[in-house]
Parts: structure tokens; C-alpha cells; sequence
């Protein structure tokens, strides 16, 4: 559940009296493209969160081997799965032959075969949130408490995953409403958001050192933490939500060799992807005062850490994306892909951009779009 805290747990009550009534999902498969079976890259998957409450979270799949999309494939895939994926997909990542995908309201990350998307296990963990690997190991972010808005919520945590027992073997306590994660020299890196205490957020990123599992220091950077990715440098691109008011959403870069922050960039960033030398930002930046949505697409130079472009489509057909919710880049082609929730309550649509930010297609998704993980042959 990619909730933009504050703003979006708002947006999520006022739609609950609209919400539309749940639609029979059937699989669908569509032909996008020209079948690539000499690609290196076997597809991709892309988790549909589905809005809270309505237990319609997805699963679709990109064969570039065929070139067709398939819609909805985890029910033919897990006929007896009650509830099929649950309730709120946050996160999802591809490791050592498996899929993993958190399911936040849901409480639970399922374990898939990559190949197949057949379900192996399920691990329970409450309101979590974000999933990364390093040495066999998976970490998985948890706002620990229940989905509520509360002063007083409970301090979050991180645990610890064996990926060979599929087992949680540690855990250590971090900041308020932990979400994106990364690891740099044997350091893991944890966003903080402190967005259920409102409007006394945190601000800081966690620092835990993986042979101790323990947090050994924080890092002041800006209220509302979300985003965490690290570039080939080593540095850490962190996002900053604001507080939707009188505080901008902003782009903060760590330099992990000292664990401080080294530069403000200015550029609003509701999520990022780091290819290359490239950071893709995309920004739906809400301000209360306004009404208002500010829709932006950046791209940085991660080496030079200055602005590329703020606008990496070209073509003019960004117009027709309402509010852009997931980003990811094809490694090999520099294919642009972008994902499009629309009203939240009803399927959204992922485009595809060309590396010059021209439109090749576009398909219809699940409810909510929103996280990519690609597959490798």
C-alpha cells in the first residue's frame, strides 16, 4: 500500500463512499509488441495494489518472449488459494528463483515460484511494507501497529528473512512507519516516516549493521521519509513526502561513507528508479492549501547528482496519465515504463516509453498499478 500518508489515507476515506462494487477479475491477455525470445530479460511482473479494504490486490505479467501482457494471472496459478493475494500490494522483487510480494493490510508476504507464480509460502508480518535482499537474507519493513492514524502509533521494525527456510530469524527495532530499504557496504539503510503521528513526523533513516542486526546510528535528512534507492556510486536517493501543506516533497542524496546527508537536490520525488547512471523521478506532489495535484518526471545524472530533464516524455502524451503510481526501467533497452492508478478504484493503465520518452503502448491493468519486478532468463 503505497499510502502517500496523510494525504492519501484521506483520499482513501472520502472515495469509500463511491467505491465502485467488486468487479469479477477474469485473466486477460493482450499482444503488446513484436516477441523478443533473444532478450536476455524473461518479462516482468507487476503487482496491482487494489484499493484498501476491497481485498482486489493482482498480479499481471510481461512475456517479452511473446510480447503479450496477461492480466490477473496469480488465481489461475492458485486455484485454491481462499482470497487469492490479499489486501494491499506494497512491494515486489524477484530473489534466488522466487517472487516475493508484500501484501500490507493483509499482513503477509507470499512466496512464489518465479516461473510459475505458483504460491511456495506465506510469511506473516504485520503492516509490512517494503522488501530488500543481501546474502540470502530478506528484510521486510513493518509499521509494526495497526493502518491507523495515531499520535501515539508504535516504533517500527525490520525482520529478517532466511530465504532458504523462508523463516523470520531476527529482527531490530528502527523509526516510526519504516518503509524503502536498501544495503551499502554491509549496512542497512531504512526510510522513516513517522506518517501515522501526524503531524509529528519522523526523519531520519536508520543505520543497521547486518552482522549485529543492530541499529547503530540515524540520519537526520526531512520529515515524511518514503523512498530509498541506492546508486552504483554507493550514494542513497531518499524522498521526502513534505507534510502537504507548507513543506514540499524534496530529493535528499546520502553519502554512505560518512552517513550524512551531501546535497538537496530541489526536485519534488514521489518515487524513484536508479538505471545506470540515471535516476527516473516522477512526482504527484498533493498540497491541501491548492487542492491540487503537481505532476512532474525527472531524470538526474546519479554522478554529476544534477538535473538531466524535468520532463522525460517527450512526446506530449504525459497529458493522459492522471496520477503516475509506478515506475520502472528495462535495464537492457531503456524502455520507460510508467503506471497510471487514475480515480483508485477502478483498473488503471501501465505505458510504455521508448528511451527517448516516446509513447510505444499502452495496456489496461488491475486497480492501482503500481511496483514492477523483472525477471532475468
Amino acid at each position: 500500500m503505497k499510502i502517500q500518508l496523510l494525504a492519501l489515507l484521506m483520499l482513501l476515506v472520502l472515495l469509500a463512499s463511491c467505491r465502485k462494487e467488486a468487479r469479477v477479475i477474469e485473466p486477460v491477455e493482450t499482444g503488446l509488441q513484436p516477441p523478443d525470445p533473444a532478450s536476455a530479460l524473461k518479462g516482468f511482473y507487476l503487482l496491482n495494489e487494489g484499493n484498501m479494504g476491497s481485498n482486489k490486490c493482482t498480479l499481471d505479467y510481461f512475456d517479452y518472449a511473446t510480447g503479450k501482457y496477461n492480466e490477473n494471472i496469480y488465481g489461475k496459478a492458485n486455484p485454491t488459494v481462499v482470497k487469492e493475494l490479499g489486501d494491499v500490494g506494497n512491494d515486489i522483487h524477484v530473489y534466488g528463483g522466487k517472487l516475493y510480494a508484500v501484501i500490507n493490510v493483509s499482513n503477509k508476504v507470499e512466496v512464489l515460484d518465479v516461473s510459475t507464480a505458483r504460491r511456495i509460502a506465506q510469511i506473516n508480518i504485520p503492516n509490512c511494507r517494503y522488501i530488500t535482499f543481501y546474502g540470502g537474507k530478506a528484510y521486510v519493513s513493518s509499521y509494526a501497529g495497526p493502518v491507523q492514524l495515531d499520535p501515539n502509533a508504535q516504533i517500527g521494525y525490520v525482520a529478517e528473512i532466511d530465504t532458504a527456510t523462508l523463516k523470520v530469524t531476527r529482527q531490530v527495532t528502527v523509526g516510526y512507519q519504516p518503509e524503502e530499504m536498501a544495503v551499502v557496504h554491509n549496512k542497512l539503510y531504512v526510510a522513516n516516516s513517522g506518517g501515522y503521528r501526524f503531524p509529528n513526523y519522523d526523519r531520519t533513516v536508520s543505520v543497521i549493521e547486518l552482522s549485529s542486526f543492530m541499529e547503530i546510528k540515524k540520519i537526520d535528512v526531512a520529515i515524511n521519509l518514503h523512498r530509498l534507492k541506492a546508486d552504483s556510486e554507493g550514494d542513497l536517493y531518499v524522498t521526502s513526502r513534505g507534510d502537504y501543506y507548507n513543506t514540499p516533497s524534496n530529493l535528499y542524496v546520502i553519502d554512505t561513507r560518512t552517513d550524512r546527508v551531501k546535497d538537496t537536490l530541489q526536485i519534488p520525488a514521489s518515487n524513484i528508479c536508479i538505471t545506470g547512471d540515471s535516476a527516473y523521478v516522477y512526482s504527484v506532489e498533493w498540497n491541501w492549501n491548492t487542492q491540487a495535484n503537481t505532476v512532474s518526471y525527472a531524470i538526474v545524472n546519479t554522478r554529476t547528482e544534477q538535473l538531466v530533464t524535468r520532463n522525460f516524455i517527450t512526446d506530449g502524451t504525459e497529458k493522459n496519465i492522471r496520477i503516475p503510481y509506478g515506475i520502472a526501467v528495462n535495464p537492457l533497452t531503456q524502455d520507460i515504463y510508467v503506471t497510471d492508478a487514475k480515480d483508485y478504484v477502478s483498473p488503471g493503465t501501465l505505458y510504455c516509453f521508448d528511451k527517448t520518452g516516446k509513447k510505444k503502448w499502452s495496456v489496461v491493468t488491475g486497480d492501482i498499478p503500481a511496483h514492477m519486478a523483472f525477471v532475468w532468463k
